[in-house]
């Protein structure tokens, strides 16, 4: 019988990682190492901008997912290292293009990568993060991996294209909006997770159990972020309060608290979010809005709705170490609403 844990549990978000972190910390060295590693260029530029992302702070919790994943499945050796360290450089990839694509000024507390190098500095050093993520996978000489992480790669981009023909339509439906967080988020959950049981060559129900639980784990992760937008504060988002709201994302509490809006509040929205009219107060205004329809609890049920998914897929694995600290990093996710 499974170990069932609640996904209100774990509050404090250092003691939810902690089982993950002493679970992998050993083999984080080595990613840290790696990273640092594969970081270096003869451009001067590239590891100067590279290493602003790098060091700002981030949790590293998709690479953590491929080692616990790799553990998880019983893996022996140490490609998975250079696997979890590719699909760090994936994620800082797709941070560096996001933030030139949303226009962001800051991430993880800091002026963002755009704003100190520029947009065209940033792109290009995401492509050369892809690039040596790559070539790392080409490294470890699994195709079967590199057929998972390419593939991801590519949802990753389409979900950014889905985001910006999706961004200021008022008219983008709940389905829309998970099919474009499906893509942009989740998918690279999803690789992390089964790459790490792909290298343990598990057969197909146990990288489907992964694939179910990377997935999930990232819709949720994806949906209490939107939550958190209107309602955390700068400090522990790594991001200002607000930030979707001023680059016009529909995100599902702006599509919940429109669709029960009067016409009144339909018409704020189209100003703000859709004609990108925003004045003093209107920040305000929105989260009282989305407060009114109870949007933020909404986002946060579905939330804990794809956690309890998440949660079910990894019931076909033995109960231990491993899998109590797969589960605790859903509640970790879940408990960042609170």
């Amino acid at each position: 019988m499974g170990v069932v844990v609640s996904l209100e549990e774990a509050r404090d978000p250092g003691k939810g990682l902690q089982p993950l972190l002493d679970l992998v910390s050993a083999d984080m060295q080595g990613i840290n190492r790696l990273i640092l590693d594969k970081a270096v260029s003869d451009v001067e530029l590239i590891p100067e901008l590279a290493h602003h992302l790098i060091d700002s702070g981030g949790k590293r919790l998709r690479p953590m997912l491929t080692l616990a994943a790799a553990k998880l499945t019983g893996f022996q050796g140490d490609e998975h290292i250079r696997v979890a360290a590719a699909v760090e450089f994936m994620h800082t990839a797709t941070l560096l293009h996001d933030d030139v694509v949303d226009e962001s000024d800051f991430r993880r507390g800091r002026k963002s990568a755009r704003m100190i190098w520029g947009n065209q500095a940033s792109v290009l050093v995401g492509d050369f993060l892809l690039g040596q993520a790559f070539r790392m996978l080409v490294d470890v000489g699994s195709l079967q991996v590199l057929r998972i992480l390419s593939n991801a790669a590519a949802v990753i981009a389409e979900g950014e294209v889905m985001q910006l023909s999706a961004a200021k339509n008022l008219a983008t439906t709940e389905d829309e909006y998970l099919a474009i967080v499906n893509a942009k988020t989740a998918a690279l959950f999803l690789g992390a997770a089964e790459s790490g049981g792909a290298l343990a060559k598990r057969p197909a129900d146990e990288l489907s159990a992964l694939r179910c639980y990377g997935k999930n784990l990232g819709i949720a992760f994806q949906l209490i972020d939107d939550a958190l937008d209107y309602s955390g504060d700068s400090k522990n988002l790594g991001k200002a309060v607000g930030d979707d709201f001023r680059e016009g994302k529909v995100t599902l509490p702006v599509i919940l608290a429109f669709r029960r809006g009067n016409e009144d509040e339909r018409a704020f929205w189209q100003r703000t979010i859709g004609a990108g009219e925003i004045n003093d107060g209107d920040l305000e205004h929105a989260v009282a809005l989305i407060s009114k329809h109870n949007a933020i609890s909404a986002t946060n049920e579905r939330a804990r709705s794809y956690g309890t998914v998440a949660r079910d897929a990894m019931e076909i694995f033995k109960d231990g170490k491993e899998k109590r600290a797969m589960q605790d990093v859903i509640a970790f996710c879940i408990s960042r609403a609170h």
